[in-house]
């Protein structure tokens, strides 16, 4: 299948069938890729998934476009690092907000230990200090119990980490406050564990406004 995906994808993307145009039935291209039926089926499945395809009932398939749309964690990984953070924003703030009204003693305690964690990783490396800083931010948006919230979160991560990483070499934010905005973060830990879900959420979002800022 994967070989008969690659030869109809290598002729879309030459053009071979223009964007709109109709692909030839699937006894024709079985014939001409040497295949059967069964295998051309799943080949223009896997092309419908990169969304250079589409299949109209009773039509036939048509092509959509001549590049493969880029999944989720790829078009991330393009993504200026700014973009990244206003989302990242919106996404924690409500997280905090959902977190300061569901969590349980446990995350409160997870909380709690990170926040320990990064206060420790000050006398590290940047490296080390994002990481625990994330761990941290990991932990309240858990504390929401919004598995949704958590997994977008998880998809950010990684260029999030790369874009704070930059971000404190170039500016040297760490020189002389190794442990920038703990304040900020034991503010959020006990707005959180207080039940105050507009005071965690603006502790988010007060510290989130400036890109600079861990």
């Amino acid at each position: 299948m994967e070989q008969a995906a690659e030869r109809l994808r290598a002729q879309i993307v030459a053009g071979h069938w223009e964007v709109g145009g109709k692909l030839p039935g699937e006894t024709t291209l079985a014939r001409e890729l040497g295949v059967g039926r069964s295998t051309v089926r799943e080949a223009l499945r896997a092309l419908a998934g990169a969304g250079l395809v589409q299949p109209r009932q009773g039509a036939g398939v048509f092509v959509l476009a001549t590049e493969p749309t880029a999944d989720w964690p790829t078009r991330l990984r393009r993504a200026a690092v700014t973009d990244v953070y206003e989302v990242r924003m919106g996404l924690e703030v409500h997280a905090a907000r959902l977190a300061a009204r569901r969590r349980t003693p446990e995350d409160v305690a997870a909380m709690e230990r990170a926040l320990r964690g990064r206060r420790a990783a000050s006398l590290r490396d940047d490296e080390a200090f994002i990481d625990a800083d994330i761990a941290f931010h990991a932990a309240v948006v858990g504390a929401a119990h919004n598995p949704v919230l958590a997994d977008l979160f998880t998809e950010f991560t990684p260029v999030l980490r790369q874009g704070l990483i930059e971000l404190l070499t170039l500016t040297g934010l760490r020189t002389h406050d190794p442990n920038t905005a703990d304040e900020a973060h034991e503010a959020l830990v006990r707005a959180v564990a207080d039940g105050d879900a507009e005071a965690a959420a603006e502790v988010v979002r007060a510290e989130l406004e400036d890109p600079f800022a861990a």
